[in-house]
């Protein structure tokens, strides 16, 4: 066959409404750039120079040189330790499910967002992307802050500085220091927009510029002698605090001494540290274990490098930090660590070491923030989840506490898409303009540790949803997620998400709250504009799985009368004229089951493939369109009538299966099209589309041009009344309760839009088999059915307020006056049901003369005249109710009589409005407990 050699689905094509998009594979451009693809292949980096450096030098950043001594000075060592711990803790658990998603198939540009969106569908992808951007943005203002705090204390001209040399010659204060920021962030952005290949190249000699420095602590701890020094600082009322303060080196006392913590006020902020506010601090240095991942698009093998270098890179810096923790520790009294962040360089054997390391440090980690920053924003934009969603929810964390400037408001306005624009090289340089923008308004903050807080709240917020993506995999157990990498599981996932939420809190309830609900709010925007998505949803996957376990819970043989349900399969030839019944029957359902059925004529052997695969979206799209909560089972048969038995059948699973067919009417009434009356099918004609709404590749004219027009009077029917009679009795025969509807086409006020509640409206109930006036039971299967279906009808939204007649035909002029016993009895019976309606005594004993004692037999037909009693007794009683509930007789045995049959239920209900002919053969009703 010619669709066996499909070939495998590329999970890196994103067809995108309006754009085609190749997010993967050999090129990141895309038509907004104007250049075409690029001419060389951007995926160059392997797994040291990809990953390993960046995640390193991102992990070292500003704390290991500048904020060591803080933690350690005011936690203490235990707690210092017990503190790098848990940050571990955490980022391993994350970089467990990092290392499942990403070795799960293939990666592209975007690194954590990319994997996210993917594994999470576009509502969660979009705004953990957003969130996670704005953590690396934030984190790039706080290294170049960091930055800044360094070069000062060598260079400034504060005569305070507690560094004695160097050539003071920058003045300080608050908008000197947003000045330097801007200047260092201005060099981060040209070395950026040169692109992240320069960068891979300078992160390595940076990190050996590094690794040099660290290595000249160790050996400054043994070679320098201990040291006395006086640090100055300004206090409460301008005053100048000194402290006097020593280095040790190795001493069992120092170490002692600093066992415990000490938290006091810190210097830069003027505020009282705690175990929260240290912390956040020191997990500022764990905020980089995606570094590595967010150069996925420039990554050869992302798959293998990803794991294995993020791996050896996080092992590596947690070796570093506990043995210098230990060191300072051990070597230096706890006032020369509170009161000196630069106190590294004092006891160092050459301070440029130190101080070349802090600016390379500091520098390379902003750098690599800002370029994982615009690499998740350049996918975000390629996704176009956003649309021309204006950034201003983006920037509201940026804002608060900060600055409120001109320039935050110029970049708050602008849309996302021109961040997909990339250079020739495939450089997304215009979403590093983006970040470079933002960045900006982070430096206002003007200390390093006022906005610690915020960063690490927005890392623990992502890192959870990247553990909630691998449990979400995990436990929707598809087929097709197979990580080569195996050492996680559910129980990996499902700590590390608690462990991130409530370490959140620790650090700041307020910043944690509203991050979350600012995460909500994007979840909802995401949701309510459905974005278009080609990657798959798991909620599908988790809702499949939760479906399947309950409905093998649901037991048909536990089924009880009391809560029973109507679960009914409605028969449609053609929507155009049927979408009046459909609504009706939505509300007629309650909570149950609801299927749309149709049956194409034809014989599959005879043709090349199945057609009916090919209607069910148009069909889903009408459900869609509609508003209306059903499903769609389509079948191909050769007849109407035994496509109706194979879905009675087959139609539902388990204990959800259609107990009442609905059928429209079978007449010679001209059909009116609802596609030409509906204002949202006559606009989409037009051309009205929402913009941004995923069809499934049914656009509205498709949808309209698929159902063919409705049948004329000369029309051939594709029914016979015979087969229309015969599907009644199969139905009877396989105990479904059977509906009838006619003229529903003026029924109105059915739609999703409407705002009618029923106050208006009458329900009408006629109990009896009218075409029987011998039967006087009320209480019979079948009366008590069409007496719960109109209570159903009742409950239900739009007929809430509806009022509920009930009629009862007796005879007055007959000898036999029981019909006023039989009125009590009904009374106590609506009563006992819980049935809130007024019954109305209809004498109905000229109609009854017109019925001889030869119509009681089934096979003869039924005078003229009766049945025009009949239908004008109808007409007088219930001529203003909207719908009318009848009962319909048991179809004839023989075929032959099928169009007598239909001659009388057409006579009696013509002209009537709206009416549903029932005959129930299932107990529904229940009186006790």
């Amino acid at each position: 066959m010619s669709n066996e050699r499909t070939p495998l689905i590329n999970s890196g094509v994103c067809c995108l409404a309006g754009t085609a998009v190749a997010c993967g594979g050999e090129s990141d451009a895309t038509p907004e750039s104007g250049q075409g693809s690029p001419s060389k292949d951007p995926r160059k980096l392997n797994t040291f120079f990809g990953v390993m450096v960046p995640t390193i030098l991102s992990m070292f950043s500003i704390i290991l040189f500048l904020r060591t001594g803080f933690v350690v000075g005011h936690a203490g060592l235990l707690q210092g330790l017990l503190m790098l711990i848990v940050a571990y803790t955490i980022i391993a658990l994350t970089i467990l499910s990092i290392c499942a998603i990403s070795t799960n198939g293939a990666i592209q540009g975007g690194g954590a967002y990319y994997m996210i969106s993917r594994s999470l569908g576009p509502e969660f992808g979009g705004s953990i992307g957003l969130m996670f951007f704005l953590a690396k943005v934030c984190a790039c203002g706080e290294y170049v802050l960091g930055l800044v705090e360094a070069i000062l204390d060598v260079f400034g001209s504060d005569p305070e500085s507690p560094v004695s040399g160097g050539i003071r010659a920058l003045p300080q204060g608050y908008w000197y220091t947003v000045l330097y920021s801007s200047v260092v962030l201005l060099l981060c952005l040209l070395v950026c927009l040169v692109g992240a290949h320069i960068y891979s190249r300078t992160a390595f000699v940076i990190l050996l510029v590094v690794t040099v420095s660290l290595l000249s602590i160790f050996i400054s701890s043994v070679a320098v002698k201990p040291r006395d020094f006086v640090i100055t600082h300004k206090g409460a009322g301008n005053q100048t605090v000194h402290y006097n303060a020593s280095y040790t080196g190795y001493n069992a006392t120092t170490l002692r001494h600093n066992l415990g913590s000490g938290y006091s006020l810190d210097y830069s902020t003027n505020s009282v540290m705690s175990f929260a506010t240290v912390f956040a601090v020191m997990f500022t240095s764990c905020t980089g274990i995606m570094a590595g991942a967010n150069m996925s698009g420039e990554l050869r093998t992302p798959s293998v490098s990803i794991p294995k270098g993020t791996i050896v890179a996080v092992f590596y810096t947690f070796t570093v930090y506990v043995l210098l923790f230990i060191l300072v520790s051990a070597t230096c009294d706890r006032t020369l660590l509170i009161q000196d962040y630069g106190f590294l360089q004092k006891i160092s054997i050459w301070s440029p070491f130190i101080t070349i390391g802090i600016y390379c440090a500091s520098l390379s980690a902003a750098m690599c923030a800002m370029i994982g920053a615009s690499r998740i924003l350049h996918a975000l934009a390629l996704d176009d989840l956003f649309g021309r969603f204006y950034s201003y929810i983006s920037a509201f964390f940026l804002v608060h506490k900060l600055f409120f400037s001109e320039t935050l408001v110029f970049f708050a306005g602008l849309p996302l898409a021109p961040a997909a624009v990339t250079s020739s090289s495939g450089n997304p340089w215009v979403a590093v303009l983006y970040t470079w923008g933002l960045a900006q308004c982070v430096v206002f903050a003007g200390q390093l540790n006022s906005i610690a807080s915020l960063v690490t709240v927005f890392y623990l917020l992502a890192y959870a949803a990247v553990d909630l993506a691998c449990l979400a995999l995990e436990w929707a157990s598809a087929p097709n997620f197979r990580p080569t990498f195996q050492l996680f599981s559910w129980h990996t996932c499902l700590l590390g998400i608690v462990s991130c939420l409530v370490m959140m809190f620790v650090i700041n309830p307020v910043y944690s709250s509203g991050s979350i609900v600012l995460l909500l709010l994007l979840l909802l925007f995401l949701h309510f504009r459905s974005p278009t998505s080609s990657w798959g949803y798991i909620s599908q996957a988790l809702i499949f799985h939760q479906v399947r376990k309950y409905l093998l819970m649901l037991d048909v043989r536990k089924d009880h009368v009391k809560f029973w349900r109507p679960q009914v399969l409605l028969m449609v030839a053609n929507p155009r004229s049927s979408c009046q019944l459909i609504l009706f029957v939505n509300q007629l359902k309650k909570g149950g089951l609801f299927v749309l059925g149709h049956v194409q004529l034809g014989d599959l052997d005879s043709l090349p493939a199945d057609p009916v695969q090919q209607q069910y979206n148009f069909w889903l799209s009408l459900v869609d369109k509609l508003g209306v909560k059903a499903f769609v089972d389509l079948t191909l048969s050769p007849s109407v009538r035994q496509g109706t038995q194979h879905l009675l059948r087959i139609t539902g699973l388990g204990g959800m299966k259609p107990n009442t067919l609905v059928l429209g009417f079978y007449d010679s009434c001209t059909p009116e099209d609802f596609f030409l009356q509906d204002t949202a099918f006559c606009d989409s004609s037009l051309g009205r589309t929402n913009e941004g709404e995923y069809n499934f590749g049914v656009d509205l004219p498709s949808l309209q041009a698929h159902f063919p027009p409705v049948r004329h009077v000369e029309s051939p029917r594709w029914l016979s009344p015979e087969e229309y009679v015969g599907i009644i009795s199969d139905a009877l025969k396989m105990s479904k309760n059977v509906c009838l509807a006619r003229y529903f086409f003026q029924l109105e006020g059915e739609g999703k839009d409407s705002k009618v509640d029923g106050s208006e409206r009458t329900l009408d109930v006629w109990p009896l088999n009218l075409l029987q006036p011998g039967s006087r039971d009320y209480e019979d299967v079948c009366s008590l059915f069409l007496l719960q279906m109109a209570c159903v009808l009742n409950m239900s939204s739009k007929w809430r307020n509806a009022r509920m007649r009930i009629f009862l035909n007796v005879e007055t002029e007959s000898s036999d006056q029981g019909w006023v016993v039989n009125e009590e009895t009904f009374r106590e019976l609506l009563k006992k049901l819980r049935i809130r309606a007024s019954i109305k005594i209809v004498p109905w004993d000229s109609v009854v003369q017109h019925h001889s004692q030869e119509d009681v037999e089934p096979t003869r037909a039924l005078s003229e005249d009766f049945l025009s009693a009949v239908n004008c007794m109808l007409m007088e009683h219930s001529s203003q109710a909207a719908v009318r509930f009848l009962y319909l007789p048991r179809p004839p045995a023989h075929h032959s009589q099928a169009q007598q049959y239909l001659a009388q239920m057409e006579a009696v209900t013509n002209n009537l409005g709206p009416t549903l002919l029932i005959h129930g053969v299932t107990p529904v009703t229940y009186t006790d407990l």
